[in-house]
């Protein structure tokens, strides 16, 4: 089950930036780390239900504390706001998409796979609920640093992303006519078309538009030689 604390569930820690000790050693997490890990789960989670349902606004400290079990103190020691929740899903998500570039630029995994991949690490949270989406980018758009927030986290996933275009395309696997960089904006844009669209329009599942999404993608950005080869 996916957790929001940027690790396995046995050796998350707080959001605060300070590392465990058992995560600097490779030991065994102890008691209070992983108290420190469920409660930090608990609080986005809870957090992320109220988004839903009454959208970020809408939406109270106190009510996600009463959601999650804990303390209004407790959960001022993990974030500074309730909008500091969604920054820390979208820090999770650097580290995931880190992990699947990782994996696959010198990977043999077929590129519509990788990006299909890719697009899921970014949306997974928001697939259940199209009202989740629509809510967070309701307070995404409605706050001036929430949307330089959001355009520097896109800048970061776009220069990371750029790396494997670039290693697939010195494969011979992408056309090379686009900049890589370039082949990243694109995949940004049709990952973000197809998840506001199917916010409006939910009739097929998210990862079924994700998969129509890549697919097309990697039919318009293969080098030729990997049409001629099919």
């Amino acid at each position: 089950m996916n957790n929001f604390t940027g690790q396995t569930n046995s050796e998350a820690s707080r959001p605060s930036g300070k590392v465990p000790t058992s995560q600097l050693s490779g030991t065994k997490p102890n008691r209070r780390e992983r108290h420190r890990a469920e409660t930090l789960d608990r609080i986005v989670r809870a957090a992320l239900r109220l988004f839903s349902e009454r959208g970020v606004a809408a939406t109270t400290v106190e009510e996600i504390t009463n959601e999650a079990d804990v303390g209004k103190g407790t959960f001022f020691n993990y974030f500074p706001s309730k909008e500091d929740v969604l920054a820390h899903v979208c820090r999770l998500k650097m580290g995931k998409i880190r992990e699947v570039v990782s994996r696959s630029i010198h990977s043999r995994e077929p590129m519509d796979q990788v990006m299909y991949d890719l697009a899921m690490v970014l949306v997974e949270e928001f697939s259940p609920s199209p009202a989740l989406t629509l809510n967070v980018l309701a307070a995404l758009f409605s706050s001036e640093s929430a949307r330089e927030q959001m355009a520097h986290n896109f800048e970061e996933d776009r220069l990371v992303v750029a790396e494997l275009m670039a290693a697939r395309q010195q494969r011979g696997e992408l056309r090379t006519d686009f900049t890589s960089t370039e082949l990243a904006v694109q995949f940004h844009r049709a990952l973000f078309g197809t998840t506001v669209l199917w916010s409006l329009s939910p009739s097929t599942p998210l990862p079924d538009c994700l998969k129509q999404m890549s697919d097309g993608l990697w039919s318009g950005i293969r080098a030729q030689e990997s049409h001629r080869g099919e």
